[in-house]
């Protein structure tokens, strides 16, 4: 898309990916190694038993911040995302926070 092509605003994305299983050691060497992953879009978080990623993205939607970010994890074959957590604030923040949009029971 070209940027006279735009017609929304751009907003800043922050969000967390889930993954359905912890990274295995080759799949770390991927992320460390891959030029993709240089510009710090995805940050990860790992313990035991899990992975996540934190996301951050500059885009019109979250649609298309979601798929971008999932497009580099593509890179790293075999992982699978479980599913996507989005931070209560960062609704807010642009303007999407609805009453079918609830923060979860503490």
């Amino acid at each position: 898309m070209h940027s006279s092509d735009t017609t929304g605003t751009v907003r800043s994305w922050y969000f967390t990916l889930h993954t359905q299983e912890p990274l295995t050691p080759e799949q770390n060497d991927i992320m460390d190694t891959h030029d993709v992953f240089a510009d710090s879009f995805i940050g990860r978080v790992q313990g035991p038993g899990f992975t996540d990623f934190v996301c951050y993205y500059d885009t019109e939607t979250l649609t298309e911040a979601i798929a971008e970010i999932l497009a580099l994890v593509e890179y790293v074959p075999g992982v699978l995302i479980r599913s996507v957590e989005l931070n209560p604030f960062d609704l807010e923040n642009n303007n999407m926070a609805t009453a079918a949009v609830v923060r979860p029971p503490d």
